[in-house]
């Protein structure tokens, strides 16, 4: 197969940040992409119906001339968010999902919760309204070794929580775990998961092997091989359940080689060329439209979009090894072998 036509994806889960980042990375994103779910972790973060409206006019206003794409909101939540605002946010078509940061979880999550009960009446109303609820699946105790954080989530925080809150529509993001693959897989269908580029791409050992490489540092962590295997059998087998979130997480060069350097892979730029020589790999390309245009829009209830992109197969193609944003410059993901496959 030397080209490939699909329905235009969308990304279920997207940094765009703000200011001069947002202006510098947002093209790389509509170029491509039709939707995307928008994290709200800010600084401050999105908390509010208001602050959601402003952070989506922010956006739209930093498209460059012609673009054709659309921000889906979500609301950052907290211990002190106010369900009516949630009610009135989804109910006006603004929001689409609410975030849920475990408080310490990754990069600005400072604001997410710690006690689970003082989000209960949120939850609540959300299962009521059909509402999402996108979870970052990491406990944060110290005493829980960073490798074994999402299976400790699911059994500790996640299968409570849901069994507690019939109805409530879960999507666990960037599962990087054989364990949240199986999970997923026996939760019904009011779960799902997204799966990153990345996670499909790199193990712990292409972060730490021969030196450690900071452009492949992200959270959740990439895990043993035998995760990244189920992640890729996850995303090419088109189970509906499992769809694409790329996490594309920007950060400025300065801010990822230093000493403690800030989690986030940012795959925008080149995530449709990696996937397809992934699917490819796997012997999957005919499942490659479920995974990354059809599956996301089913979960959410939205119509899968009607233009049409196509793929060609040829000689290696050239990407940027760097963006420049007005702070700095952001590398652009790595995944370590030719990309043969171009959006014509």
């Amino acid at each position: 197969m030397s080209t490939l036509t699909l329905r235009r994806p969308d990304d279920w889960h997207l940094h765009l940040r703000d200011g001069a980042m947002l202006k510098a990375v947002l093209p790389e994103t509509s170029r491509h992409f039709a939707r995307a779910i928008i994290m709200p972790n800010l600084v401050p973060p999105v908390v509010t119906g208001a602050e959601a409206a402003a952070y989506r006019d922010r956006i739209l206003a930093a498209l460059p001339e012609g673009a054709d794409f659309e921000p889906l909101m979500t609301l950052y939540l907290t211990e002190d968010t106010d369900p009516a605002d949630v009610r009135a946010a989804h109910e006006s078509g603004l929001i689409k999902a609410v975030k849920l940061y475990p408080a310490g979880a990754t990069t600005n999550s400072a604001s997410g919760v710690k006690d689970f009960d003082l989000v209960r009446g949120t939850l609540e109303t959300m299962a009521e309204i059909g509402l999402p609820l996108c979870v970052h699946g990491e406990v944060t105790d110290p005493a829980v070794d960073i490798f074994d954080r999402e299976k400790v989530f699911i059994d500790q925080v996640l299968a409570p929580l849901r069994e507690a809150t019939p109805g409530l529509r879960v999507v666990m993001e960037h599962i990087t775990t054989r364990d949240g693959v199986a999970y997923v897989r026996a939760g019904g269908p009011d779960l799902a998961a997204t799966i990153t580029t990345h996670h499909l791409v790199i193990n712990r050992n292409n972060l730490l092997v021969g030196g450690i490489r900071p452009h492949y540092y992200c959270l959740p962590v990439a895990k043993r091989e035998i995760h990244r295997l189920a992640l890729r059998s996850a995303a090419t087998s088109g189970e509906s359940c499992f769809f694409l979130g790329t996490d594309s997480a920007p950060h400025v060069d300065a801010a990822k080689e230093t000493g403690c350097g800030c989690a986030g892979c940012f795959t925008a730029t080149n995530t449709l060329s990696i996937l397809a020589e992934v699917f490819e790999q796997e012997d999957a390309l005919d499942r490659l439209e479920a995974f990354a245009s059809l599956n996301g829009p089913g979960f959410y209830g939205l119509p899968p979009n009607e233009a049409r992109i196509t793929l060609q197969k040829g000689e290696p193609v050239d990407y940027p090894a760097k963006i420049e944003s007005g702070d700095g410059p952001v590398t652009v993901f790595d995944p370590g072998f030719p990309l043969h496959w171009r959006v014509s």
